[in-house]
């Protein structure tokens, strides 16, 4: 049964659900209609089209991360917290990092996100030019680290719709390793990784580049103290 009544909020989550399970490449006002259950012509009703719908569901991912309190953790607990909490968002949410490198994914989300940004690193001491600096080394930083591990989701959420998608990904997996196999340098580190568990190193790996950022950081506020 076709449900005609939908507003902006379910049709955006409801994006973002189908985002999440089948990619970007996948969502289409036609298959989100099946997924929610409703004609095609509310969904271009209420978002406008695709790339209008991908803006407001991004921006709506945003707002999901939580923004920590600059007083109880002093501005570089803040940081690592809100860059930590960033980067489970955009892991959790594969696509929006393809999405905001194709879309202008900006709105009261984001805005929200960015102005607690601001408020930890004026805290901390930055101040004008050096406090965008800041701002966008940490984020830059976060989104780079994220998008490996969205690039690897959102190949496995693609490759998964097709019969032989996991045979096709352990392909590439073994063309890959057998290239770097000619490094002896990457052939080392791959080999020495072979057997690790994955999610905490790669939690240990975020931690070590934020901590590199934060204390250069402190230095530059040192030296000009």
């Amino acid at each position: 049964m076709v449900r005609e009544t939908l507003t902006r909020g379910q049709i955006v989550a409801g994006a973002i659900n189908l985002l999440d399970a089948e990619g970007i490449e996948a969502l289409t006002m036609r298959r989100l209609g099946q997924h929610l259950a409703s004609a095609a012509t509310s969904m271009y009703w209420h978002v406008g089209n695709k790339e209008n719908l991908v803006v407001l569901a991004g921006d709506q991912a945003w707002t999901e991360v939580e923004l920590p309190d600059i007083e109880r953790h002093g501005w570089r607990g803040a940081a690592a917290q809100l860059a930590r909490n960033t980067y489970d968002m955009l892991t959790r949410h594969h696509w929006l990092v393809s999405a905001i490198s194709t879309h202008y994914v900006y709105g009261p989300g984001m805005a929200r996100y960015q102005d607690h940004h601001y408020a930890i690193y004026q805290a901390a001491g930055f101040e004008g030019a050096e406090l965008d600096r800041a701002y966008e080394t940490v984020f830059n930083y976060v989104v780079g680290m994220a998008l490996s591990k969205s690039y690897e989701t959102a190949m496995r959420t693609r490759l998964s719709a097709e019969d032989d998608g996991e045979m096709r990904f352990a392909e590439l997996l073994r063309r890959a390793e057998e290239t770097a196999g000619e490094f002896p340098r990457l052939k080392a580190r791959i080999e020495a990784q072979r057997d690790i568990d994955v999610v905490p190193v790669e939690r240990e790996s975020l931690d070590y580049g934020l901590d590199t950022i934060f204390d250069g950081l402190e230095a530059r506020l040192a030296q000009r103290g």
